[in-house]
């Protein structure tokens, strides 16, 4: 069986009943890896597809969200922002100017002005729910740093938190 919708298209059920689609879309001059899964189609209600579409066309919105998400936690120096700041800093070391966009003085500004979105993931099947219905995924450097932020949110469009990944 598949799912069909004006967005997303037909998305077709794996074998095992779940359910994958994916793309790349341009979000100002970078290119964003945009997936959307759930373990069975019977699970996806019609509405979170269009909540996934519609959170899509507004992503320039939600990236800045998310940003501000991130400098909310600087200020606390045990958060998973800090702690990635300080490791991307250590590992980048001198080469840290080359990957920041502006330079006004406060690193950790900096940091996360320049970081990239690397992806976003949909859960349609955790519609109406306190657990993550998107994760937004950013890198200061992909090709340096193995570690990612990433920024969760609810069906709701309420962040939820952020976390970090190695």
């Amino acid at each position: 069986m598949a799912i069909e919708h004006d967005y997303f298209g037909i998305i077709a059920t794996e074998p095992g009943g779940g359910v994958y689609w994916s793309d790349n879309i341009d979000v100002g001059e970078q290119s964003v890896s945009i997936s959307l899964s759930a373990p069975d189609e019977d699970d996806i209600p019609a509405d979170a597809l269009d909540l996934a579409a519609a959170m899509i066309l507004a992503l320039e919105g939600f990236d800045l969200r998310s940003r501000e998400a991130m400098l909310s936690e600087v200020d606390d120096r045990t958060s998973e922002v800090t702690e990635y700041i300080i490791q991307a800093v250590e590992e980048l070391g001198e080469s840290l100017p080359d990957v920041l966009v502006d330079e006004s003085g406060d690193r950790d500004v900096d940091v996360i002005r320049s970081m990239t979105l690397l992806s976003v993931g949909f859960a349609p099947h955790q519609h109406n729910g306190d657990e993550a219905f998107a994760i937004f995924e950013y890198s200061l450097d992909a090709d340096q740093l193995d570690g990612v932020l990433m920024v969760a949110y609810t069906s709701d469009g309420e962040v939820t938190g952020v976390t970090s990944e190695d």
